[in-house]
């Protein structure tokens, strides 16, 4: 896959068509308290942390980037959209001004910033974007690679603060069609790394379920998939996540991120270091 600049590309209208995608199918406005029990709105899973959090206070678009080197990380150009809502009431509305942080591995497997990935100092594929009055936030990135016992993932953390402290905290994870992944991972430098040990059905974290609210079924991953679509040497994905603050931050999983039963990835990988959310905006 030949690989151009996708990023002079404008996404208003992918971002049009994503905050549409965002409410499509779902009843709108305040409910008739007759049916207020049949509301069918769920909030998104909350999936686990994973061990390789790290709060870096990177307020950046362009993720790829080691900030301290300048090193571009090596792999197939991603853009990605993100919007997020908020549920209240059976009706969804734009969640304004959150934090949003994405972090994932490389295309050979690597989280930055890890004692046991022999990658500390080093801060590509990390970054936090505010969300506009739509709900959305946009990243530049690389799809990711993979590592033993995990399917192919984003992980995303949203935050909302006030008064410089944090309020509410979600956390949970994005996947990738396998169909798509194959493609991509046909092309250098993915294809170097052989084939893949973990797929969407059997990942223990994709297969399970939220750790909290109404979406608890087992296939969780299967609700957090993104949309992909295929550009002239780059990929662009949509994503979208639906949060309920009134049922609380999600809870602190961080020792059941990498495998598929909950285990680390390879080597393990220290707890996060749970620092003050980032910027401190209100």
């Amino acid at each position: 896959m030949a690989i151009s600049n996708p990023f002079s590309v404008p996404r208003r209208r992918a971002l049009q068509a994503l905050g549409g995608a965002a409410l499509g199918g779902w009843r709108l406005g305040r409910p008739n308290p007759a049916d207020a029990q049949e509301c069918t709105i769920l909030s998104s899973p909350a999936l686990t942390e994973g061990p390789y959090f790290v709060d870096e206070d990177l307020h950046r678009g362009d993720i790829r980037t080691d900030p301290a080197t300048g090193v571009l990380s090596s792999g197939v150009p991603l853009s990605l959209a993100i919007n997020v809502s908020q549920l209240s009431n059976c009706a969804v509305a734009p969640l304004v001004g959150a934090v949003v942080d994405i972090w994932h591995c490389d295309a050979a497997g690597v989280y930055s910033d890890v004692g046991q990935n022999n990658s500390t100092g080093s801060k590509f594929l990390r970054g936090y974007q505010m969300t506009n009055r739509g709900g959305n936030v946009y990243f530049y990135t690389v799809y990711p690679g993979w590592y033993q016992g995990r399917a192919v993932h984003i992980h995303v953390k949203i935050r909302t603060i006030s008064n410089y402290s944090e309020t509410y905290e979600f956390t949970s994870q994005f996947f990738f069609d396998e169909d798509f992944t194959d493609r991509v991972y046909r092309a250098e430098p993915y294809s170097a790394r052989g084939l893949r040990d973990t797929r969407n059905s059997t990942d223990g974290i994709y297969s399970g379920g939220s750790s909290l609210g109404s979406t608890t079924v087992s296939n969780a991953g299967s609700l957090l998939l993104t949309t992909l679509r295929e550009r002239s040497g780059w990929i662009e994905a949509d994503a979208k996540l639906v949060v309920d603050l009134s049922l609380g931050s999600s809870p602190d999983q961080t020792q059941g991120g990498g495998g598929p039963g909950g285990g680390a990835p390879p080597g393990g990988g220290p707890p996060p270091g749970g620092g003050p959310p980032p910027g401190g905006g209100a």
